[in-house]
């Protein structure tokens, strides 16, 4: 077999024992990578590091991966303003977050003799969002609706690179905001709390100065004077000498 050391260096055609041997010498694992070959070759590696950093990269090729998310907004030829508006709105944000967009017309009636009304407003929602996106789709009858598809003119990975720095920049500026509050709040907690507690130093300082409210005792009886004895008869009976 071909050997390639843990390096990347040749080391040249060796039989298989001597393989083994040079790998048990370096503690590495001894791992064929090109069975078709002729020799096959092999490579002496860490086999569990390989597969962890195989791992690793496939997670990031995974976060980074774009996906095409097709966002889609439904209209009326008859759309008022304020909802005309609040539609473009939205159009606006998905331009922004790098997703396409469809926009349906969708008619009833006797509107489906008027397809130029809704042609009308899909051009008019082409050029209010033509600094976000362009049209990727030109209109297009399709039964009752009328179809158009716009693209974003800044792509997804760089929209979603702009909204990770902006996290970023919010996230450093939050802490010195947040500390500030959190310091004034303290500050604040603090002077409460003394003045709670010289309040109640006060109260207690006056406490003892004022005697005690002598609890009401119960007055004595007033006495009442014994009535005067009547007039005996013997007394009464007497009569004036002449």
């Amino acid at each position: 077999m071909r050997l390639v050391g843990p390096n990347g260096e040749q080391v040249g055609i060796v039989a298989i024992g001597d393989a083994l041997r040079l790998a048990q010498e370096a503690d590495l694992d001894l791992v064929e990578v090109a069975p078709m070959a002729r020799p096959p070759v092999c490579k002496l590696m860490d086999y569990g590091k390989f597969k962890y950093e195989s791992a690793q990269k496939a997670r990031e090729a995974r976060k980074n991966q774009v996906n095409t998310v097709i966002k889609e907004m439904k209209l009326r030829p008859k759309i008022d303003p304020h909802d005309y508006a609040t539609k473009k709105g939205h159009v606006v944000r998905f331009l922004k977050q790098g997703d396409k967009v469809k926009i349906t017309i969708m008619f009833r009636g006797r509107e489906q003799s008027r397809p130029e009304l809704g042609f009308r407003l899909l051009q008019r929602l082409a050029e209010d969002v033509q600094e976000l996106g362009f049209v990727e789709s030109a209109p297009k009858q399709d039964g009752r609706n009328m179809i158009m598809v716009l693209g974003p003119t800044k792509k997804k990975a760089d929209a979603r690179a702009e909204k990770a720095a902006d996290r970023a920049r919010r996230a450093e500026a939050a802490p010195g905001g947040e500390t500030a509050t959190e310091t004034q709040a303290t500050e604040t907690q603090a002077t409460e709390t003394q003045a709670t507690e010289t309040q109640a130093t006060e109260t207690q300082a006056t406490a003892p100065a004022t005697a005690p409210a002598a609890e009401p005792t119960s007055a004595p009886a007033p006495e009442v004077p014994a009535p005067a004895e009547a007039p005996t008869a013997a007394a009464s009976s007497e009569q004036p000498v002449a």
